[in-house]
């Protein structure tokens, strides 16, 4: 049976409603309920759409459309979503420095030279490409120590910073999108630092990307085409891409995350 939103988006613009109407049902019921929903990002994953489908017009633009137009005409309340807007041109971390201010910390570039040598509160570190994941993660469990990666972010105070906390025994493990471009992006980051690759690929290792694009991905050619990448283990994870022909977004693997992280970061 057709949801009470579908009914008016039908009948308010005498359009159809599209395919996937439904699959937003359970989140227009939560905002309803007032609840505090994920980044909308995650929000479009856990309503099985891929993770820009909610935020970008170019994504999917009936799908866009249709949740833009409940929103406005469905609810009279404002939308209480955790944001992935985080605000820095340098370099967000939660946990890592002892501090009591609030997290995350947002560093500036004319702070990083003051960071050098100020005192670290853990020494292994999750470092996040997403940065809705990464609020979401934070959201979730407050006290983990991660790094938003900020995409394709690698600006010099960024890595200034990154190299530092290397040299200082800090150890990272790496999250990113399963799709050529994010496999692109984690190659660079593990060059930039030049850290242990299996240190670093020990949480999304070679084994793991082929289960989660097998039994997750979803098909696209150009986000699983072949690109050029440098260390052997992300040449390895994106065969398995290129393989299956299938990409697999951040979004889609809170869960695993939560599962993999917790024991990583209690290991000596």
């Amino acid at each position: 049976m057709p949801s009470q939103y579908l009914k008016r988006y039908v009948t308010g613009t005498g359009k159809a409603a599209p395919k996937e109407a439904a699959q937003l049902d359970g989140l227009f019921d939560r905002i309803a309920a007032g609840e505090t929903l994920p980044p909308r990002g995650q929000q479009a994953v856990e309503a099985g759409l891929t993770a820009h489908s909610l935020n970008d017009a170019q994504e999917n633009p009936a799908v866009y459309d249709y949740y833009q137009w409940v929103l406005a005409n469905c609810f009279t309340g404002q939308v209480h979503e955790v944001t992935a807007k985080l605000i820095g041109m340098a370099f967000i971390c939660a946990n890592v420095f002892e501090t009591d201010l609030p997290q995350p910390l947002t560093l500036n570039p004319w702070q990083i030279a003051a960071m050098a040598e100020f005192p670290l509160r853990h020494h292994r570190v999750v470092i996040v490409e997403n940065n809705g994941v990464f609020a979401w993660l934070l959201r979730l469990h407050p006290e983990w120590p991660l790094i938003d990666q900020s995409g394709n972010d690698f600006n010099a105070a960024y890595v200034t910073l990154m190299r530092t906390l290397v040299k200082r025994g800090v150890r990272f493990t790496y999250l990113g999108d399963l799709d050529s471009r994010g496999i692109q992006i984690a190659d660079h980051l593990l060059g930039e630092l030049a850290v242990d690759p299996a240190e670093f690929t020990a949480l999304q290792s070679p084994a793991n990307v082929l289960k989660w694009v097998t039994l997750k991905g979803k098909a696209d050619p150009q986000r699983t085409r072949p690109v050029t990448v440098t260390a052997p283990v992300f040449q390895q994870e994106l065969s398995s891409l290129t393989l299956v022909k299938k990409f697999v977004e951040q979004e889609q693997l809170i869960a695993e995350y939560e599962a993999l992280i917790t024991p990583w970061l209690k290991m000596e």
